[in-house]
């Protein structure tokens, strides 16, 4: 569409409503307290709103005359006329209780309680209600807000200052509201199963930020209930009119009113057991046709509920058509309270404009699933206060008002020579601890060359091997970006020094990577949205110098992890060489997730010996081994040279996106990922001695299995084609680990040698399999179901030949504290040495969502 005729019209639409008069009220209870949340309905029109926490409501209606309908669950309905002229209107209303009236059959003794009945008919009209539209669009406002009752003094370790509390606009107690957010969102499906958002306009209190855009489709007709996120519910919850509901849950029949002619039946959910993904409340089924009238349900910890303290999901469906009913409004409250942080929130889903029989362009249902309007965080105040169908709260106004304004003064003031000088000042004085313990960051808070420094502390690089002794490492990163050219380079320089050895290693790297910068409405750019990670499309990197690597440049052990056991268990795992190298990187991702690269290399490879065998606590009988893959080759390597050059691509089918105004984010597929790697070793250049062809092929995927949890799972296939000159740096390494705590669960083999199976055959395969129960099994074990730690199993082999060949098997329980796993391991190595023994690591909802490298 032009985007001139799109400007006139939206013009229109805003002359239009400016003519609209606001009718407002507020809703009571009998008792006159407001019902917050209640659902208000203009009949003539179909649309509505819901009254806000203070029961306040605001509709916007033309000249006419008008039946106002509100609800609230456990209320009487209550429909009131109202003629709307040019004057402002207020209309209160003052709900009754409902009142319910139990049939006969419910007190005859020893009859079975009608709601079984009731929710027998319910199931078997489920998968006729769950999807009853072959398309529709519809337009979704949302509201979250968080607020915090408190907060600690220090989280993780790091104190929370005045300051501190200041910037998240709290209180001196920590207490307010920290996230606050409204969006419009156009909502368009189609069967089978094809959804699409196109977020209209967002915001969020005091940042130029989207706000929460994303409606919280929670749909009771399916079997396995998704609420918001698989970190709050790994395994889903079950339905209360799910196919197998009756296995899960008791109901009580409540009894059941009239409403519009219809008779409504009220029904008490009941678990039958704690601990399991199930919900308690009630839930209203109309007599008849058995649809969901509204629900009122509750999930607790006993519910399996991860993260949250308490989720209360309310909603109420109305009648689009006769025969089609869908969600007019739902409201989710939450409470939070981990390490020391207590906070509690809402989030308010208003659907409207229902249209049952769109026309959609063609190939509108692609793999973009939420697209972002161009203008999507530019909408004026008078715009949402057009159109926004809630009230908000005297501190909600407040928290935009007063937060928005301090965003705009920075903004304003963002390109000042005093604002840029105040942030500057702001970083502080560098500091001999900050060196050497915290780190250094420095940015200019140029908006037009961006320029920061970052350098790593000291300490915490600081390692020991038996070929260096102590080793020193230091390492800065200086980064500028160049809007103009849509890019960012940067220069990190490294230098290590190895006081056993006396050998001094100095290397760096520069790297580009290409960005998308975002521009204000004076065309400046935004220094405060720079750096969207997710657009980058092309990154080049350039290396040299003289550095160490470990011989499996996987690195299967860390650095850290070897210094602990080699000063204080004897055991030198990490076999090191230097090398004089060159090195040129480049990695491209387009816009269908296609990605794909190509790395040249040149080494001058050099060996190094053992140089000190001190350890903190000695082993008499254990003594340190060579500095080289000794189970493999009988002696130290000859120095020699390498140029290799490699090749990969990788692509997920079925890839979805976010399609933000500046860039796309993945957000994952069905499919699994499939990479194929190739390398060459190429002799006689730069006096290279390696001819090798070398090819490798993996698929890995995270299949999402509900109530059984997750199954994840990695396969890999390759081998040589050529093997004429091989050196030990080049040859297939199966990732081992000998040390207790846990290597890469999906990429190593947990109990297996470092290099004793490392290879140049022209074929090996390579698996590894794992199933995360997500609390299935172990809700059942009454300590276990009390804990909320979960049941991990699975299995790693690979296969060379009938010589070399190694298969694990283990079992272990993960999510304890939310963080760490541990699993029995036991192993059998080319089918004669078996071996038992403990892993620990990183496991669970949040352990789980930690990655990590041995770099």
């Amino acid at each position: 569409m032009n985007r001139y005729i799109l400007l006139t019209i939206l013009l229109i639409c805003f002359l239009v409503n400016s003519y609209a008069t606001k009718l407002t009220g507020i809703v009571y209870n009998e008792t006159g307290k407001p019902l917050a949340y209640a659902s208000i309905t203009v009949k003539e029109t179909g649309r509505g709103t819901t009254t806000n926490e203070s029961g306040a409501y605001i509709l916007d209606l033309s000249s006419g005359n008008y039946t106002i309908s509100v609800q609230y669950i456990g209320y009487k309905k209550q429909d009131k006329k109202i003629h709307i002229s040019n004057d402002a209107e207020k209309l209160d209303f003052k709900l009754e209780p409902q009142t319910f009236t139990l049939n006969e059959v419910v007190v005859k003794s020893g009859g079975k309680d009608p709601a079984y009945e009731i929710i027998r008919n319910a199931i078997k009209k489920r998968e006729e209600y769950r999807a009853p539209l072959d398309s529709f669009t519809c337009q979704a406002y949302i509201k979250m807000m968080i607020k915090t009752r408190g907060l600690p003094k220090r989280i993780f370790g790091q104190k929370i200052d005045s300051a501190d509390l200041k910037e998240m606009g709290v209180d001196s107690l920590g207490r307010g509201i920290v996230a606050l957010t409204e969006s419009v969102t156009k909502v368009a499906y189609k069967k089978p199963e094809k959804l699409k958002l196109e977020v209209l306009s967002g915001r969020e209190s005091g940042s130029g930020g989207y706000g929460f855009n994303f409606p919280t489709f929670i749909n009771f007709y399916d079997n396995n209930v998704e609420v918001m996120s698989d970190i709050i519910a790994p395994r889903g919850f079950v339905s209360p009119i799910a196919n197998d509901a009756l296995s899960f849950y008791n109901y009580k029949f409540l009894g059941s009113f009239f409403e519009d002619g219809k008779e409504v039946n009220r029904i008490k959910v009941i678990p039958k057991r704690n601990y399991e993904p199930l919900f308690s409340g009630t839930i209203e089924i109309t007599e008849g046709d058995w649809r969901i009238f509204s629900l009122d349900l509750q999930l607790t910890k006993q519910s399996q509920l991860q993260m949250l303290d308490t989720m209360h999901i309310r909603q109420i469906h109305h009648a689009i058509t006769p025969k089609v009913w869908r969600v007019k409004d739902q409201v989710t409250y939450f409470t939070f309270n981990l390490f020391g942080i207590n906070a509690i929130g809402n989030l308010v889903n208003i659907y409207n404009d229902y249209d049952l029989k769109p026309k959609f362009p063609k190939n509108y249902f692609n793999n973009v699933i939420v697209k972002y309007d161009t203008a999507v965080n530019r909408k004026t105040l008078a715009y949402w206060d057009s159109i926004r169908p809630v009230p908000l709260q005297p501190e909600e106004a407040k928290d935009f008002r007063t937060k928005d304004s301090v965003f705009k003064a920075k903004k304003d003031s963002g390109y000042s020579k005093t604002f840029i000088d105040s942030l500057r000042a702001k970083q502080g004085k560098v500091t001999v601890m900050n060196i050497l313990w915290n780190g250094v960051r420095r940015s200019n808070y140029n908006p037009e060359k961006w320029t920061t420094f970052y350098w790593k502390p000291l300490l915490k690089q600081i390692q020991y091997n038996t070929v260096e002794g102590l080793a020193m490492n230091a390492e800065a990163t200086i980064k500028r970006a160049y809007p103009a050219a849509s890019g960012e380079l940067s220069f990190t320089p490294h230098v290590r020094y190895g006081f056993s050895n006396g050998h001094l290693n100095a290397w760096g790297t520069f790297e580009w990577n290409n960005r998308t910068f975002n521009k204000d409405t004076s065309g400046k750019y935004d220094f405060d949205e720079f750096g969207f990670g997710n657009n980058s499309r092309n990154r080049f990197s350039l290396s040299g110098g003289k550095r160490i690597n470990q011989f499996n440049k996987d690195n299967p052990i860390s650095p850290l992890f070897n210094s602990i056991v080699t000063l204080f268990f004897n055991h030198n795992y990490m076999k090191i060489y230097e090398n004089i190298f060159t090195e040129f990187n480049w990695i491209h991702t387009n816009n269908n997730g296609l990605k794909y690269g190509l790395n040249l290399l040149y080494e001058d490879r050099i060996p190094v010996e053992n140089t000190t065998d001190f350890s903190i606590i000695k082993y008499d009988s254990q003594k340190f081994t060579p500095n080289y893959p000794y189970e493999k080759i009988s002696s130290q390597f000859p120095r020699h040279q390498a140029v290799i050059a490699s090749a990969f691509v990788e692509y997920q089918p079925g890839q979805k996106f976010i399609e933000f105004p500046n860039g796309r984010m993945f957000i994952g597929s069905k499919y699994p990922t499939f990479t194929l790697n190739y390398q060459k070793g190429i002799e006689g250049i730069l006096g290279s001695d390696v001819n090798f062809d070398k090819w490798s092929f993996s698929a890995r995927q995270e299949l999402k299995l509900k109530l059984w949890g997750q199954f994840n799972y990695r396969v890999n296939i390759g081998g040589f084609l050529n093997t004429r000159s091989v050196y030990i740096q080049d040859y297939r390494h199966f990732n081992g680990n000998q040390i207790i705590l846990a290597s890469q669960y999906l990429n190593s083999f947990q109990l297996a040698p470092y290099y004793a199976n490392s290879t140049t055959a022209s074929f090996y395969t390579a698996a590894h399999m794992e199933h995360h129960f997500n609390g299935a099994i172990t809700n059942k074990i009454p300590l276990f179901k009390k804990l909320n730690w979960f049941l991990v199993t699975g299995s790693n082999a690979f296969y060379v030949n009938s010589n070399n060949n190694y298969v694990e098997i283990f079992g272990g329980i993960e999510n304890i504290f939310k963080l760490i796993r541990v699993d029995v391991v036991g192993a059998y190595l080319n089918g004669t040495s078996g071996q038992v023994a403990v892993r620990i690591g990183l496991g669970g909802i949040l352990g789980g969502k930690i990655s990590f490298t041995n770099n």
